[in-house]
């Protein structure tokens, strides 16, 4: 069997579809994308494909290694976001063709389904306790919120007052049957998330997430001093080199991989097997698309420290087209009482809307995400 050919796909709100073929018609469907950069992934992914051209797909470690290793240049958001959702793709193709779903290929299940979260309140977190309410009467026992606004690196206690309030909102309204994941999403810097975190412990929070800025990681051992709320990051990380530090370092509890942004199934599985050595908890990342939360349910089957799936129905971005709007089989992910199914069809264990996707297609997308300021005028973090 060869590679014969592939298509790329900008789907709204802000994805991109991988589809490649093989001369004996099996074909396989990946994510490659960093949000509000799509149009780069795409540019990348057709680099590393005139590689893949006439080669067997079912050769996945030395695709990965000659994809990563053989560039001078490796490593980052583009690249591996690029390798990540062909390394999804060629698992859909070998599990199809031994008909096998990919969890059985990376060894079998660990679990027979996966508790997930939902995502409520936006970019700018407002009216959480009502949407945390909804959410808990829909059979989610899991959700995060971003933590606050914008925040310099100094700020007003107020803001940290109000973020204070909006978790007591949610308190009130669902009591302590509902665990809280916080994002502090980047914009917190060291100073005050020292603060931000030691206030939320009364509060009980399931995780406070990406603290400080990944660049900033050496901070966290300092935040960590100031609070018993597990810390989790790592979306923003995509190699198992990148986590290496961090896990020898003893400051994070929980790493959030992303299937479509840190090298596919082949690199994720890694990851998380690596943290499970230091007893570290895994929650991969995945505010995408279907194919992507797809390759992490296969992946999150094998993994015995992961213990928590984030997933994008009905998240803010996906107004207008969501998860569940390009499969053909839209009940594969079957949600109850806060767990969803695990696929066990063959490859990735979905089947995906290609009329639906092509139509899509050519609406497209540009989704940037907002340029944020302070009230001086400067940049601030999104």
């Amino acid at each position: 069997m060869k590679i014969k050919t592939y298509q790329l796909y900008p789907v709204p709100p802000r994805w991109l579809f991988l589809k490649i073929e093989t001369n004996e018609g099996i074909a396989g469907w990946g994510e490659p994308v960093i949000e509000g950069k799509a149009a780069t992934v795409k540019t990348a992914v057709d680099e590393m494909m005139e590689y893949l051209i006439g080669k067997d797909p079912l050769n996945i470690e030395d695709h990965w290694n000659v994809l990563y290793r053989a560039g001078f240049y490796r490593g980052g958001a583009i690249l591996m976001s690029a390798l990540a959702g062909i390394d999804q793709a060629l698992w859909d193709i070998k599990g199809k063709f031994l008909n096998a779903p990919v969890h059985q290929l990376l060894g079998g299940k660990a679990r027979q389904n996966m508790r997930v979260y939902s995502w409520i309140g936006g970019d700018r977190p407002a009216d959480v306790a009502t949407a945390a309410k909804a959410m808990q009467e829909q059979g989610f026992t899991a959700v995060k919120m971003n933590a606050t606004e914008e925040m310099q690196y100094v700020d007003s206690h107020a803001k940290i007052d109000a973020a204070l309030a909006r978790v007591a909102a949610i308190r009130e309204a669902v009591g302590d049957a509902l665990d809280i994941g916080i994002d502090f999403h980047g914009r917190v810097h060291k100073p005050m998330a020292k603060t931000l975190a030691k206030e939320l412990e009364a509060f009980h929070p399931m995780f406070i997430e990406e603290p400080v800025l990944p660049e900033n990681n050496e901070a966290l051992k300092e935040i960590r001093q100031h609070t018993t709320i597990p810390i989790a990051t790592g979306e923003r990380m995509f190699s198992r080199w990148d986590f290496k530090p961090l896990l020898l370092d003893g400051c994070v509890d929980i790493i959030q991989p992303d299937l479509s942004h840190a090298g596919g199934i082949t690199e994720c599985k890694k990851i998380i097997s690596m943290a499970e050595a230091f007893d570290v908890a895994a929650a991969p990342h995945c505010p995408l698309g279907p194919i992507a939360l797809a390759a992490c349910l296969q992946v999150d089957a094998t993994c015995h420290n992961a213990f928590i799936q984030e997933q994008s129905l009905k998240i803010h971005y996906n107004q207008g087209s969501d998860l569940l709007d390009y499969l053909v089989h839209p009940e594969v992910f079957h949600y109850s009482d806060g767990y969803v199914n695990i696929p066990n069809g063959p490859g990735l264990g979905i089947d995906i809307n290609e009329e639906q996707v092509k139509k899509m297609a050519a609406i497209g997308h540009n989704w940037k995400n907002p340029v944020w300021r302070h009230k001086d005028g400067s940049v601030a973090e999104w």
